[in-house]
């Protein structure tokens, strides 16, 4: 049997878009996940990161948070938080998705800080900007194209990985792929396929439209010098 055609036969059909449970509920429920996932990991991630890099401080530390959470498998947490008075359902989710994009933010947030040149600080400071004056009007400002690159990096993570939020009753487009396997391969394989493939273009799609605010937010004449997108390197101690 060619799953891949069966694959194609299910996605064109119409009562698999909006049926209750279907393609259009399950995409819906797997968006908000993934936004608030997202959020939370920027409320958590980016003032720490900026703060950090502000301050030219605790190098190290963003470099063993970020690991250390890096360490921490998503689908662990996830069997984990259930028993926590979080509960079943969508709030254990978006904490464990968080969780797992708070690195990529982190980290680029602080690099993105610590990239302004040092002349550019010294020549705010000259003209008598205060540390907030000098955060707020020259090194956020210059450390858009970073901040985006981590957004963009830290959601197609959370995108794609929300798929597991079937394993804590969760909702989301993974609901698709282990009701295709409740069926089984023989009769399920189609919807199997077809659940995997809409994910991966979700995150395709994610990934584009973020690319596409990236290079936006990212100076003109360093358009040609950021061809790829910017990565956190180690900070230095």
């Amino acid at each position: 049997m060619n799953y891949f055609n069966e694959a194609v036969l299910w996605l064109n059909d119409p009562l698999n878009w909006t049926n209750p449970g279907g393609l259009v509920d399950r995409l819906t429920e797997h968006l908000v996940i993934s936004f608030w996932a997202v959020l939370l990991a920027c409320l958590v991630g980016w003032p720490i990161g900026i703060w950090l890099g502000h301050r030219g401080r605790g190098g190290a530390a963003v470099v063993t948070l970020a690991n250390v959470t890096l360490a921490l498998p998503t689908l662990a947490l996830l069997t984990i938080l259930p028993l926590t008075p979080l509960g079943f359902g969508k709030p254990p989710v978006v904490v464990a998705l968080a969780v797992f994009a708070v690195p990529p933010l982190l980290a680029n947030a602080y690099t993105g800080l610590r990239a302004v040149d040092p002349e550019v600080r010294d020549a705010a400071k000259g003209m008598g900007l205060s540390g907030r004056q000098l955060l707020t009007r020259v090194e956020l400002p210059l450390a858009v194209p970073y901040l985006a690159a981590g957004l963009r990096t830290a959601t197609v993570q959370v995108v794609a990985t929300a798929t597991l939020a079937t394993f804590v009753d969760g909702g989301g487009l993974g609901e698709i792929i282990s009701a295709g396997f409740g069926l089984g391969i023989s009769v399920g394989g189609g919807q199997i396929v077809a659940g995997g493939i809409f994910v991966v273009l979700l995150a395709l799609i994610v990934e584009g439209l973020l690319a596409g605010v990236q290079r936006l937010v990212t100076p003109r004449p360093l358009r040609s010098v950021r061809s790829r997108r910017p990565t956190a390197a180690a900070p230095a101690g």
